[in-house]
């Protein structure tokens, strides 16, 4: 009966002539170095397996170092170089649903393997599988470091478009324009920075593997594929600055927008209160119930009173028009 750890690992061996892909045995696929041409890809889903991460090691002759590392799940990103092998831990975001959980991911690599061990489930890189069954392009001609730029490499293109797909602004400028700032509408803003800020910080750490990669000494591993890698996590920062930036702006634009309506309506009831409280006061003056108020005995002053208003209301849309305020 298969262990927890054999039914939750995937084992390819290739090489340049043949392939295998099966699920992990302990006792048939414990050795990592076939001492052959051949490269091993182990790739293991959860980190809870302590026990065979501690026979692997073992068995590998893998450094013991290796045991602490794997035992601290919160790692975020390093890159450490152990004699000659290397360990590399990334923060990654999961690009599978819209949820957007992270999940730590760990790398244990050498000239001739690469175990892949992920904290959840899910399919990063089939595509790569794919081109070693096929034997498509020179990856089953070339050592485990070619191997671990692919990995890479799709982390980025699955990151790229994840973001082109639920962050690129497509019609903000307009969108914001027309919307009212109701909470609902300030919530989704903020779900949006949240989400760009998530991509911004998940780049950021890919990018520091990718430089810390360039750096590294091992035996039989070549830093020259990282570079183009360094390229396009470069390439996707600068586009998450600048969709950082348009939307600051277009916040801030919504909000001036806002402020002149606004500022419009109160224009609007400030000319309408001017033209009507000297008429209020007139009114309030006649209206109030003194006996001797000469202006009531009067034959036409009802009429007078009316042009008087009338005369008032028109010098003061003549004011309005001359001050340009409507």
């Amino acid at each position: 009966m298969n262990t927890d750890f054999e039914e939750n690992s995937w084992v390819i061996n290739y090489s340049p002539d043949n392939y295998y892909n099966r699920k992990f045995s302990l006792q048939e696929d414990m050795q990592l170095s076939k001492g052959d041409k051949s490269i091993t890809w182990v790739n293991t889903y959860g980190l809870e397996y302590m026990d065979e991460f501690r026979q692997m090691v073992n068995e590998n002759g893998l450094d013991d170092f290796l045991l602490r590392l794997l035992l601290n799940q919160k790692m975020g990103n390093k890159v450490i170089v152990l004699e000659d092998q290397l360990f590399i831990a990334a923060r990654i975001l999961k690009t599978e649903h819209d949820s957007m959980e992270s999940e730590q991911m760990y790398f244990v690599v050498s000239k001739d393997f690469n175990w892949c061990i992920q904290e959840m489930w899910g399919d990063h890189f089939d595509w790569i599988r794919q081109r070693i069954f096929e034997n498509k392009g020179i990856i089953r001609k070339k050592k485990a470091d070619y191997l671990l730029f692919f990995i890479l490499e799709t982390l980025i293109t699955n990151y790229k478009e994840k973001y082109e797909d639920i962050v690129v602004m497509e019609n903000a400028l307009e969108a914001l324009v027309k919307r009212e700032p109701t909470p609902e509408f300030m919530f989704e803003v903020e779900q949006k920075k949240a989400l760009i800020q998530e991509f911004k910080k998940a780049s950021h750490g890919l990018r520091d593997i990718i430089i810390r990669l360039e750096r590294v000494e091992i035996k039989g591993f070549q830093t020259k594929y990282f570079s183009e890698l360094r390229e396009q996590i470069n390439g996707l920062i600068t586009d998450i600055d600048s969709d950082i930036m348009e939307l600051e702006s277009q916040i801030n634009l919504f909000f001036s927008v806002q402020g002149h309506r606004l500022n419009e309506v109160m224009k609007t009831l400030t000319i309408f209160s001017v033209v009507f409280i000297p008429l209020t006061f007139l009114a309030g003056i006649y209206g109030m119930n003194f006996e001797y108020m000469p202006e009531l005995q009067w034959k036409n002053g009802y009429f007078i009173l009316l042009g008087l208003m009338f005369v008032v209301t028109i010098i003061s849309i003549i004011i309005f028009k001359r001050k340009k305020w409507f």
